[in-house]
């Protein structure tokens, strides 16, 4: 009989531990990409993520036989529970080796964390929330994950289900390759939704304003919150939330690929944007930016050839008017133009009919799916 032993990590030598466990799973995968170390260990820490302002989190390392063996989260996020009215928990960063006990082991402590808090049931994996990574890969492990997106073993999937978890949500990500700007039919229909909106509903497309950043920021808050209040798993960010985020995106964020849908007042009824698929570099770095891998961000920015489209935000009036076919026509033009070949739209909820579509009639690939599980306690 091996021994198993679950740990709650808390000095700096055992967060260290956490957060490095997942090199000895990957160590011999040639599609994982490390995580920068030092963005990790920020947003990990409570004193730096303001995340930890409205959440109780604990961190678990398992030990079989003394050696390290698999780690987890276990989350309280009070603002989901507030905006949703229900007691859920929450588990996150979830790596193990293959190995049912050891994962069974890491599951029971953070079921009895959350239960001790008057939890009834548990969602993930969500690393830290549904502002963060979301869902665990269960189709697609072919190829490298973009900027923001998880990736795990194939055997994670029997892990979580052999300890009783059961789905309660799909997430899609879609492909989009340089081909589009060639299928004629597509982008001349395209073309003509795009300018009957544009006229119909007198709105205009405005880039962001780098150099007014804060105030663009406010306005892309407006937007987000109001546009995504009622998708399923939504919490609203906090400003100092939005504002952290917003200051981790800055290094990388192109302009030509952040604009707002305005109306002819200048009101933003929507905001969209994308971002260079900065896990290109990521991956040569193996985790580290000192003392030479921030010129390779720098610079390699330049030879990323693939964008990730992570927010189409719409406020609820302006839903199903077509502004989203005159986003994407924009981010193609645009992405195009500026030496991108290929673009993921994600992370699309499988039943999101209207963006499910949008991508479908894009002839856009669903190569993708993430599963967020729950389990009653």
């Amino acid at each position: 009989m091996s021994k198993i032993i679950v740990r709650e990590a808390e000095t700096a030598l055992q967060m260290n531990d956490f957060i490095r466990f997942p090199w000895k799973i990957y160590k011999d995968d040639k599609h994982w990409v490390p995580p920068l170390l030092f963005d990790i260990k920020k947003n990990l820490d409570k004193k730096k993520n303001p995340f930890f302002e409205h959440a109780t989190v604990k961190f678990y390392l398992a030990y079989k036989d003394n050696e390290l063996a698999g780690r987890i989260a276990a989350i309280k996020n009070d603002k989901h529970n507030e905006f949703h009215n229900d007691k859920a928990g929450f588990f996150g960063f979830f790596e193990c080796i293959n190995n049912q006990e050891v994962a069974n082991a890491l599951f029971d402590e953070a079921k009895n964390f959350l239960k001790s808090l008057g939890l009834d049931e548990i969602r993930g994996p969500i690393n830290l929330s549904t502002n963060d990574e979301v869902g665990l890969l269960v189709e697609g492990f072919d190829s490298d994950p973009y900027l923001m997106m998880t990736y795990n073993p194939r055997y994670y999937i029997d892990l979580i289900e052999g300890y009783g978890y059961k789905k309660i949500k799909d997430v899609y990500a879609f492909l989009i390759r340089e081909d589009i700007a060639k299928n004629k039919k597509v982008m001349d229909k395209l073309t003509r939704v795009s300018n009957i909106v544009l006229k119909k509903e007198n709105i205009r497309i405005r880039d962001i304003n780098v150099k007014d950043f804060n105030n663009e920021l406010q306005r892309v808050r407006e937007v987000y919150n109001k546009a995504w209040e009622n998708n399923w798993g939504f919490v609203p960010m906090t400003d100092k939330e939005f504002d952290y985020i917003a200051e981790s995106f800055k290094m990388i964020l192109d302009k030509n690929l952040v604009y707002f849908a305005e109306t002819s007042d200048g009101k933003p009824v929507g905001f969209s944007l994308a971002l260079p698929n900065m896990n290109e570099v990521f991956k040569s770095l193996n985790g580290r930016v000192f003392p030479f891998g921030i010129f390779k961000i720098l610079f390699g920015k330049k030879n990323v050839h693939s964008i990730r489209l992570l927010t189409m935000g719409i406020i609820k009036d302006y839903h199903q008017r077509g502004i989203e076919a005159v986003f994407i026509k924009h981010t193609i033009e645009r992405s195009l133009a500026n030496g991108y070949i290929a673009a993921e739209i994600s992370w699309i909820l499988e039943d999101n009919m209207p963006m499910v579509q949008t991508a479908i009639n894009l002839d856009a690939d669903k190569y993708k799916t993430y599963r967020i599980y729950n389990i009653n306690i």
